[in-house]
């Protein structure tokens, strides 16, 4: 069996992405990782090489601007990497830019690789999602945040990135599309996107909603703050877990304070319905689901 991993990244140093956190956490279960690294201003594509793994295989790319609607560049970036992928490549990990795999769960995923490699039932595996919210010691626990996606696919290129890169579907002759048959593995993603010192937090959302909005949205959104406002309203729960080994360095390095208070907590009663389901029975009412479960 052959694995290879894929990612995209523009201006990682600019934005504080922990993007070479995200591909070293990956390596150890794949033979070739591909990276796109979009045409940049803040050595990126050094910071890239300067990982010196020689799995890595670089594409330099060109990211079109204009493709701003629903985030779609972000797609066209994933595609561009995952079709770089050879055909003698079995399974193929994705995994963006302010992700990570936690090595207490590669030894599952290759097992699950191994086990559904001859399946033609299973294009993909579907793994859980922890979404860590201004500090590491926090996580989302509102409705806004998936639970689950697919990272892991099958090399099979009529496999396309769906929409905003979140996911993925496969496209059929009549150029219509279907979701992936995928299995469901009790392994996780950490997903550091929210968890930033307020400044980086600020330029990273002055340039990533204008992959979304018009510029003067953003503008009057975000362009009269200094630093990025957390919301200490945002419903969380403490983190009791251990982060994967390569964030280890980042996460001992975090120079600002986060402040949530859980008497500010916005809790509809929607939602507490809807979390009392969740919590005793895992079905979530509603939830958005871009698969289907073998």
């Amino acid at each position: 069996m052959r694995v290879a991993g894929f990612t995209f990244i523009r201006n990682a140093v600019r934005y504080d992405y922990p993007i070479v956190e995200a591909i070293r956490s990956i390596l150890p279960l794949c033979d070739l990782v591909i990276v796109a690294v979009g045409q940049s201003e803040d050595g990126t594509l050094e910071l890239i090489q300067g990982i010196g793994d020689p799995k890595i295989k670089i594409l330099e790319t060109l990211w079109d601007d204009r493709l701003r609607e629903g985030g779609r560049v972000l797609a066209v970036e994933t595609d561009k990497a995952f079709q770089a992928i050879p055909a003698d490549y079995d399974w193929c990990i994705y995994i963006q830019g302010d992700e990570a795999m936690h090595e207490q769960d590669h030894a599952l995923l290759r097992q699950q690789m191994e086990a559904h490699l001859h399946n033609p039932a299973i294009e993909g595996l579907l793994l859980n999602y922890h979404h860590f919210y201004g500090s590491y010691d926090y996580i989302g626990s509102s409705r806004r945040w998936y639970r689950k996606e697919i990272r892991i696919i099958k090399n099979k290129k009529t496999i396309f990135s769906y929409k905003d890169a979140q996911g993925f579907r496969l496209r059929l002759p009549n150029q219509k599309s279907r979701k992936l048959q995928v299995k469901p593995v009790n392994a996780w993603i950490y997903h550091y996107g929210w968890v930033k010192h307020p400044a980086h937090q600020l330029n990273k959302q002055l340039n990533f909603n204008k992959l979304w909005h018009p510029d003067d949205w953003v503008q009057d959104r975000f362009g009269q703050q200094e630093e990025y406002q957390y919301d200490g309203s945002e419903p969380l729960r403490r983190f009791e877990g251990s982060h994967p080994a390569v964030m280890q360095p980042r996460i001992q390095a975090v120079n600002w304070q986060f402040n949530s208070d859980p008497s500010r907590m916005r809790r509809s009663w929607k939602d507490r319905i809807s979390d009392w389901l969740e919590r005793t029975t895992g079905w979530r009412p509603g939830e958005y689901k871009n698969y289907d479960l073998r």
